[in-house]
């Protein structure tokens, strides 16, 4: 039970007094309640340009909250039973590189899987901290990253005693999780703090029979991707902190990179959707859960896809699953998981979270209903009966573990040059090579290249997804370190 009455959402109802004022405004945003861009206000809507304004002291101040703001993290840390919620507005990544830049300095060690989001990495960019990687178990008939086994977490804590902190997925993209409780113990036993990224976990918090949040286990931070499942503005997350570290300290670090013009649109937004989550999150998410249960039974009866599941449980590697990820296997008819994915926007008007080499992934969250599964899970049929092809010559795999050479800060900052990606076998990444969504690195600074990872890139690009990270556009050529 929650010990504050979860009714209240003061930030919006502080909007709403300021709405009731007629303020004259003669500060910042320049469009004034919407008046100066009328083209905005016919897209967006008068309400909505109304409330976007600039922190005032009715309204409090998202660096230095003391009234309404401070009100609501209270609230917020009492929905999810952490010590202190902190409103994000730069997304989860802010969230991220907060929690590592809170404990890691530069040379400082942080052991992490290496299918972490480009987020994680990018912190290290920034602070200097040298990741230990524990590369992940893979799936090799679905081709897919699992978590961290257990063992392979005390081999790096005993062979890295000196590490500051464990970075953790909860759940990965595909739905993984590690055995977060035990790994915490396992830290929290060697002084280290854990560190969890439950981007795709904001559910785990007020949902039954799902794996196992942070914060109820000890974990020290955890990101959380609130417009992900729980129904707020896209750009708005919470940071979840235990009482091992100090508020004060963690808001200054999320200051140094963190918006001091934070969108009220996106705090209401957090706001509001806590209050709901923390009033009915149980019954929404029952019914989230009894959607994707459906759909996944109805994906497996066509035949020829696996909607996997909790079956892939293994106690270690894949200790728990989160069902509400509705990943489908589609190389058994003969077709990429990204060339799946442009099917169905393209010809069935039905847009999922992301395609990759062997894979779909649709979300199912606050908003989905019964009927909109049942036209996701009739068009994956049709795609089947039209499109089906021998599977034979199709990439089978999707995790390549990675040759670390030099920490990513080093090879970031280090004299490059550009080569022909086909040509850059052996050279050392200065740069990351992804496919977005999900945002995990193929490449990143600091790695070696190969010929598989070549090869691999090149059928992404040929399959249709989406390559982000490089200088180059068109992901042709690779920035290098000289030699």
């Amino acid at each position: 039970m929650h010990s504050l009455w979860q009714g209240k959402a003061p930030i919006y109802e502080a909007l709403q007094n300021y709405q009731s004022m007629r303020v004259v405004p003669f500060d910042v945003p320049g469009h004034k309640q919407g008046r100066g861009n009328p083209e905005l206000v016919k897209f967006l809507g008068q309400q909505c340009l109304s409330v976007d304004v600039n922190s005032m002291k009715p309204l409090d101040n998202l660096v230095h909250p003391v009234s309404v703001i401070k009100e609501a993290e209270e609230l917020a840390a009492d929905a999810f039973g952490a010590d202190h919620a902190f409103f994000m507005v730069n997304g989860t990544t802010a969230a991220v590189q907060a929690m590592i830049m809170s404990v890691c300095k530069q040379g400082e060690k942080i052991i992490m899987p290496r299918n972490v989001h480009r987020s994680a990495i990018n912190a290290l960019i920034i602070s200097g901290a040298i990741p230990v990687y524990v590369n992940p178990g893979v799936n090799k008939q679905l081709g897919i990253p699992l978590g961290m086994s257990v063992d392979d977490v005390k081999r790096a804590i005993e062979e890295n005693p000196d590490a500051k902190a464990i970075f953790v997925n909860n759940p990965t993209y595909y739905g993984i999780c590690s055995d977060l409780k035990t790994i915490t113990e396992l830290a929290h036993s060697h002084n280290m703090y854990v560190l969890v990224d439950e981007a795709h976990g904001t559910h785990f918090y007020f949902g039954s029979d799902l794996p196992v949040n942070a914060m109820a286990v000890g974990a020290d931070m955890s990101a959380v991707s609130m417009h992900k499942t729980g129904g707020s503005l896209t750009q708005s997350s919470f940071l979840l902190k235990s009482n091992r570290l100090g508020t004060g300290h963690v808001r200054q670090t999320i200051n140094l990179t963190q918006t001091t013009s934070g969108s009220y649109l996106l705090l209401s937004s957090l706001d509001i959707s806590r209050r709901n989550l923390a009033l009915d999150g149980k019954n929404i998410f029952n019914k989230v859960s009894s959607l994707a249960h459906y759909a996944r039974d109805e994906v497996n009866k066509i035949g020829g896809y696996y909607a996997f599941s909790k079956e892939l449980i293994n106690g270690d590697s894949v200790f728990d699953f989160d069902h509400t990820k509705l990943s489908v296997y589609t190389r058994e008819i003969g077709l990429a998981g990204i060339e799946v994915y442009d099917i169905l926007r393209d010809d069935y008007g039905i847009q999922i979270e992301l395609g990759d080499i062997a894979n779909i992934l649709a979300i199912i969250s606050v908003g989905d209903r019964e009927l909109a599964l049942e036209r996701l899970v009739s068009s994956l049929s049709e795609i089947k009966r039209l499109y089906t092809k021998d599977k034979s010559g199709m990439l089978d795999h999707e995790y390549i573990n990675p040759d670390v050479i030099m920490t990513p800060q080093q090879a970031f900052y280090s004299p490059q040059r550009s080569v022909e990606l086909k040509e850059s076998d052996g050279h050392i990444c200065a740069e990351f090579v992804m496919s977005y969504p999900p945002g995990i690195p193929i490449l990143a600074p600091g790695e070696r290249i190969t010929d598989e990872i070549i090869d691999y890139i090149s059928y992404a690009k040929a399959k249709g997804c989406f390559l982000t990270g490089t200088e180059d556009m068109s992901v042709k050529s690779i920035k290098v370190l000289e030699e």
